[in-house]
């Protein structure tokens, strides 16, 4: 390999103010980038979990032959693929068992910087969070060599990862650049987590439900030679729905199951007179152009219910806002 070792402040360290970190390296058809990025991993990591997601190219081989050079990478072959996300999960599971106590992930496609992992890892360290996760968004500088179309998708799924999540100060939820501590990983179920594209987003539901804190760590977006396998346009469909259906089994569990808050009957009263005022909105309509009857009535009718249930909502969601803090550990 024809890069020279990136010398960081930690390399004499080895270790991270005593504790025993993890980095999880999903890769499929990563042949090009994965020694490269096995090789910027800091000496401070303990464990390295390669993960090769049943890749059909020579990156299964690349990881084991780096594995022979390097006692702490630790190859991982799934015999199918599993997505990214079944990968990360192998990788943490595999960390559990090693007695880990943070665990952090860096993709197989060099696109993470090891500089910024200790940024990462410091919340956690410390105790003041659960999980970390970088933040690209934060500012247009950050956000250099960002395609405009990705940016959006990025904004859009931010948006409605922030409603499906409860974590409403959360930017940049499809960043994979992450740290997580063993107590949140030995809490939550690690089998349910979504296994492809949109597992990031699923797991900060799981983290939500069941009171775990989370933190923003700005970090600039580096992009190079790899190109991103998400397909834009199937991936926003899919993981909206994703996050539709998570929303509502993070309202019923965390705030039925687990303890309970009146703002689930507020959404329910939101959601339903938000639906009787379009159902009166399309009578109106009949009303008016068919029936050729005047509109002011079923009109203003529609009005007042359609605004009463996006009032019921609009309170839902602050009283949802005002959790996201409380850090409540079941």
């Amino acid at each position: 390999m024809s890069d020279q070792p990136v010398q960081y402040w930690w390399d004499e360290l080895g270790m991270y103010q005593d504790k025993k970190i993890a980095v999880v390296v999903p890769a499929y058809k990563e042949e090009v980038l994965i020694e490269r990025t096995l090789f910027s991993i800091p000496d401070f990591v303990d464990r390295v979990y390669a993960v090769d997601d049943a890749s059909p190219d020579r990156t299964g081989i690349l990881i084991d032959a780096y594995a022979q050079k390097d006692s702490k990478i630790i190859p991982i072959h799934h015999s199918l693929n599993k997505g990214v996300g079944g990968a990360i999960v192998s990788g943490y599971k595999q960390a559990l068992e090693d007695g880990m106590d943070i665990v952090t992930v860096m993709a197989g496609d060099n696109q993470m910087d090891p500089a910024f992992l200790p940024e990462l890892l410091d919340p956690v360290v410390k105790g003041e969070v659960d999980y970390s996760v970088g933040n690209r968004l934060i500012n247009e500088k950050f956000r250099q060599g960002m395609s405009k179309w990705r940016f959006v998708g990025n904004s859009v799924l931010t948006l409605l990862t922030k409603i499906a999540s409860g974590y409403w100060q959360l930017m940049d939820p499809q960043n994979g650049y992450t740290a997580i501590s063993r107590r949140a990983l030995e809490t939550i179920s690690l089998d349910a987590i979504y296994p492809r594209y949109g597992y990031c987003n699923d797991l900060l539901v799981w983290l939500n439900t069941f009171g775990f804190r989370v933190r923003n760590v700005p970090h600039p977006a580096r992009y190079g030679i790899e190109r991103s396998k998400i397909k834009y346009s199937s991936y926003i469909v899919r993981l909206s729905w994703l996050l539709f259906n998570a929303f509502f089994w993070r309202l019923k569990t965390k705030y039925v199951l687990l303890s309970f808050h009146p703002l689930v009957f507020f959404y329910i009263f939101g959601f339903f007179f938000s639906f009787l005022g379009f159902l009166f909105g399309i009578y109106a309509m009949y009303f008016k152009f068919l029936l050729k009857n005047e509109i002011f009535v079923p009109a203003v009718v529609s009005v007042i219910l359609f605004a009463l249930g996006v009032q019921f909502i609009l309170f839902a969601m602050l009283f949802d806002m005002q959790e996201e803090n409380k850090g409540t550990w079941y």
